[in-house]
């Protein structure tokens, strides 16, 4: 025997020993959800350092040079996961998906070294960290295309709600714990920021790599590079057409009428389009869109796709809200708004907490339908509380509509990924998951994009003559006062963002020093620029609500049609999969309407191993 099938052998001992222990499971989510936690920490980790980032490598985040390395910090690693995820969950059916995981939590890791020893500064140390956040970003997408599949793997059918509820409960509350990390480590030193990650994802490294195996059907197959190479291209051009879209371009407050905004959106649409047709006509695709015949997994992305869309933008919004407006009229200077903007946000994350393992455990019995959909209709309700309440608004007031939304998405996330995962086949469920999450992450940008282009449309409006009028009231003259209120709004908005002072920020010392001191103090104190931008901000924080709440009731329909309960029990003759006579797997094709689980009398796929 060789040294190989020796090792193979020993393998598949180590695995059989371990899912026999009832704690498997157990262990398991506990390592995934540590990973999807350390990676979701990550996407919102900056928004709140950015400030300590940027005068840490001495740059003004706010010169118009310098906005496009401020947004691709914060969107790069967000695009590369949305990229990445499908090709990293295909290549886990192929190989092993617990190998490809362990894979992401030391890439993670090592990239993670190498942001917190940034040594660069100015130009160069802002691309080095954009450059190792995509690295970063590329252990992400191994970690998230492949932490579903393997929870799935492990936990019986009955209990799978519970577990993707649980990951997705933490994921989601990640990205709202990391702005919290970030208000509170990068005033004493932004290099921790990055250093945070290191110890945890040695941890999860080891861990992983001594108690999980791969337990689930590997499917042998060749890889897809023309289908990976079309949607990289494709999908990659169409998030950088929406980052850059967003900017300002030849004297326009954004960058849509830019042509290399259109021509990247509407050529990675045509890219994209060819990626279908390609996937299509290989033997082996890594998009199975014959998935898309399971309408429970259509209906389950679907509705993910468009609740995403609701979400992403949100937290941008609400951060602006809070920084930019209520926390300086209420007394806090604007260099400790980024921390209490992420303590006030805090309702959120416990409506996600609350509700997201019960509804997980719920849908166990019941299936997915009733509680996603209705976490989706609880969402748009309170994004129309949101619309209602003043831009001074009482805070208990704001924190109930946060816990409201908070419950809403808890109670339609769990639900909905247990639904999308237990629709998939064993063998696929790695590309199925990734499937999923490039949803998710694609809508993330995207949404971005769509907020921000309200938020900006809105201040365009009416932000130059309030500006004007405002400054000039002060003793600003004509011509500074018309400088400044000719700047296009997302200076305003990045200012708010980033915890800057924005009058202090983009008047200068130069203006302020000719002015009297008490006007100059005026000015720059907590209640001028508030309350000058309070209507503007008002119209777009409308019209942004208002395409969340459309977003949220769309999915709630989609939702609606996935159908009764279903659990994939096809019969799997080998480790290929079920074929289709030409040697490649064959597409499920469950029946229009398919049997609930609870009515299945013979499981051939799914074991419980609890």
């Amino acid at each position: 025997m060789s040294i190989a099938s020796e090792r193979a052998q020993r393998r598949e001992a180590r695995a059989a020993n371990a899912t026999a222990n009832p704690n498997y499971k157990w262990i398991v989510l506990s390592n995934t959800t540590l990973g999807v936690l350390m990676t979701t920490i990550n996407m919102s980790i900056l928004l709140i350092a950015l400030p300590d980032i940027f005068r840490g490598i001495g740059i003004d985040p706010l010169a118009p040079s310098n906005t496009g390395l401020l947004l691709w910090l914060v969107m790069g690693y967000l695009v590369v996961l949305a990229v990445l995820v499908v090709s990293f969950g295909r290549l886990g059916d192929m190989v092993g998906r617990v190998r490809i995981y362990n894979s992401g939590f030391l890439v993670f890791t090592a990239f993670s070294v190498l942001l917190a020893v940034t040594w660069l500064h100015g130009t160069a140390g802002a691309l080095w960290l954009i450059i190792m956040r995509v690295g970063q970003g590329v252990g992400g997408a191994m970690l998230m295309a492949n932490s579903n599949a393997i929870i799935t793997d492990a936990f019986p059918a009955h209990q799978r709600g519970l577990g993707l509820g649980l990951n997705q409960v933490a994921g989601i509350a990640g990205s709202f714990i990391g702005l919290v990390l970030g208000g509170l480590v990068a005033p004493l030193e932004w290099h921790v920021v990055f250093l945070l990650s290191v110890p945890i994802g040695v941890f999860g490294t080891v861990w992983a790599y001594w108690m999980l195996h791969d337990v689930g059907i590997k499917h042998r197959s060749q890889v897809d590079w023309w289908g990976n190479l079309t949607f990289a291209v494709g999908l990659i051009a169409l998030l950088a057409g929406i980052t850059y879209g967003i900017q300002p371009y030849d004297g326009h407050t954004m960058g849509w009428t830019n042509p290399w905004v259109l021509t990247a959106m509407i050529g990675g649409a045509v890219v994209l389009a060819i990626f279908c047709v390609v996937e299509t006509r290989v033997a082996d695709p890594m998009f199975r869109l014959g998935l898309f015949r399971i309408r429970a997994f259509t209906a389950g992305n679907l509705a993910g796709l468009l609740s995403a869309l609701g979400r992403g933008g949100l937290m941008f919004v609400l951060i602006i809200w809070l920084q930019g407006i209520w926390l300086p009229e209420h007394g806090y200077s604007f260099e400790s708004t980024p921390l209490w903007a992420g303590i006030y946000m805090l309702p959120l994350t416990i409506g996600f907490v609350i509700a997201g393992p019960a509804s997980g455990w719920l849908s166990d019995q019941f299936g997915a339908r009733l509680f996603a959909t209705g976490g989706m209709v609880i969402a748009a309700a309170s994004f129309g509380w949101l619309i209602c309440l003043p831009v001074d608004f009482s805070y208990w007031q704001f924190a109930v509509a946060l816990l409201i939304n908070g419950i809403g998405m808890g109670v339609f996330a769990s639900p909905n990924r247990a639904g999308v995962m237990n629709s998939l086949p064993p063998n696929r469920r790695g590309a199925g998951a990734g499937m999923s999450n490039t949803f998710q992450n694609a809508a993330m940008v995207l949404s971005i994009g769509i907020f921000f282009s309200l938020m900006i449309a809105g201040l365009a409006r009416s932000l130059p003559g309030t500006l004007t009028t405002g400054l000039v009231a002060q003793g600003v003259p004509a011509a500074a006062a018309d400088r400044l209120a000719g700047l296009p709004p997302v200076g305003v908005l990045f200012a708010s963002l980033l915890g800057y002072n924005p009058i202090q920020s983009l008047l200068g010392p130069q203006v302020l020093g000719q002015l009297p001191a008490g006007h100059a103090a005026y000015l720059t104190g907590q209640s001028f620029f508030p309350e000058l931008i309070s209507g503007p901000f008002s119209e777009g924080l409308r019209f942004a609500f208002a395409f969340a709440i459309a977003a949220c009731l769309i999915a709630a329909i989609a939702s609606a049609l996935r159908g009764g309960k279903f659990v994939y029990t096809e019969p799997v003759s080998s480790d290929t999969g079920p074929s289709n006579g030409s040697g490649s797997p064959a597409e499920p094709s469950p029946a229009p309407n398919p049997v609930p689980a609870r009515d299945v009398q013979q499981p051939h796929v799914e074991r419980n191993r609890s």
